[in-house]
């Protein structure tokens, strides 16, 4: 009897060329050549069963004509089967299968107190066995594959509704691309500000993942319980839109408007000064809320000390309520400062400040970066005669989102 490795031999190397078709064929042919046992041999040998050999085995012998008895005579060019050959699917003996298993993953049952998978995840299995007790019985691969023949796919959450919608938002979107439009005409600098989220200090886990030796990961603390000897840490940053610049603060006390306008102070002497020498005004874009909010009483006291200090008028427009992803800063500066510092255990504030420092891009991007210690006591409160000593110019259009603090004449 003929040896198996040649066969096997034949086969690897014909593999990348045969179809189902041609691969039965072929194993039928080897069975022929072999006589006795051969379809034993060819069946052990290539992984082609017995009844796929025999079928091989009858066209063969027959011919492709009486192979495709009941269809045309030569099979359709790039054909393997007869039409309507191989098994039929589950969906097709159990026509009402897909119905039933779209009615159960529908977005319309969340929250319907008469869905059976009410308040539970849509897992394949789960899905099957719920099927199954509906007399479709059915396995979890076969839910996955209908899934996604019917247009489904696994999907996490996606951020992209940020609360209230104001009618006038793509109306302040277009009044703050004039104002920087403007802005840049004259060679003035324009600046988008905000603070990245607060940072534990010490060997926690930081999110992603960095080159180590295999079986070497850095180990961190497992859980992330604030260590007092090491606090927070609160990156502030002011990113120059026309010169793909940036400085951070990184804070070691609280985010208030003080410590939001002092970052803007640093960056003016250190980045700003030396490239706008003889502007005659700042454009800040920022967020509605927080530290550089539009309603933050103690962010417009410290911007006019600073418009004061530096002679300069400062105008301020805010994005409008529930877009603060669309700051630039965001996906300009601290998206890549997060790619920069991911995996690796923000140790201490020194090892915040150099990875921040440390951030660039292909574009170019240039980031200075320093630790501010002051501390910025909350709960200030600013009265209402205190206001009324700001010499603050109000657009006219939305004012309260709009406005320029203009330095007062010195006396």
């Amino acid at each position: 009897m003929q040896d198996s490795s040649s066969i096997i031999l034949r086969f690897e190397m014909l593999s990348p060329f045969l179809d189902e078709r041609s691969r039965r064929l072929l194993a039928a042919a080897e069975a022929a050549a072999i006589g006795h046992g051969g379809v034993v041999l060819v069946s052990r040998s290539t992984g082609v069963s017995h009844r796929a050999i025999g079928q091989g085995l009858k066209e063969l012998k027959r011919g492709v004509e009486a192979s495709t008895v009941g269809a045309p005579a030569v099979l359709e060019a790039g054909r393997i089967r007869r039409p309507g050959g191989g098994r039929k699917t589950l969906a097709e003996k159990d026509p009402g299968l897909v119905e039933a298993l779209l009615g159960l993953v529908a977005p319309v049952t969340r929250g319907d107190p008469e869905s059976p998978l009410l308040w539970t995840s849509k897992s394949t299995t789960k899905l099957a066995a719920e099927l199954t007790a509906q007399g479709h019985a059915c396995s979890a691969s076969t839910v996955a594959t209908l899934l996604h023949a019917n247009g489904y796919s696994l999907q996490a959450n996606v951020k992209t509704r940020e609360g209230s919608d104001h009618p006038d938002r793509d109306g302040q979107f277009q009044h703050i691309a004039a104002a920087v439009a403007a802005a840049q005409a004259q060679a003035a600098p324009v600046v988008s500000v905000d603070a990245k989220k607060k940072e534990l200090v010490g060997d926690f886990k930081n999110g992603g993942c960095e080159w180590h030796p295999k079986g070497e990961p850095e180990e961190v603390r497992v859980h992330d319980f604030l260590i007092p000897e090491f606090g927070r840490a609160t990156p502030y940053g002011v990113y120059d839109v026309g010169q793909d610049q940036a400085w951070v603060s990184v804070g070691v006390d609280h985010d208030t408007a003080a410590f939001a306008v002092q970052t803007l102070r640093r960056w003016w002497y250190s980045m700003g000064q030396p490239l706008y020498a003889g502007t005659e005004e700042l454009l800040v874009v920022g967020d509605g809320g927080g530290s550089n909010g539009s309603r933050n009483r103690l962010w417009k006291i410290e911007l006019q000390s600073l418009a004061d200090e530096l002679g300069i008028r400062i105008k301020v427009c805010h994005l409008p309520p529930g877009t603060s992803k669309w700051n630039k800063i965001e996906h300009r500066l601290f998206s890549f400062i997060t790619q920069n510092w991911r995996g690796r255990p923000l140790v201490t504030h020194e090892v915040i400040v150099q990875l921040i420092a440390a951030t660039t891009h292909a574009g170019g991007l240039k980031v200075q970066a320093a630790l501010d210690t002051n501390t910025y006591p909350t709960g200030i409160a600013v009265t209402d005669a205190v206001m009324q000593q700001l010499n603050i110019e109000r657009d006219s259009y939305h004012g309260e989102w709009n406005y320029t603090l203009v330095p007062k004449p010195k006396s």
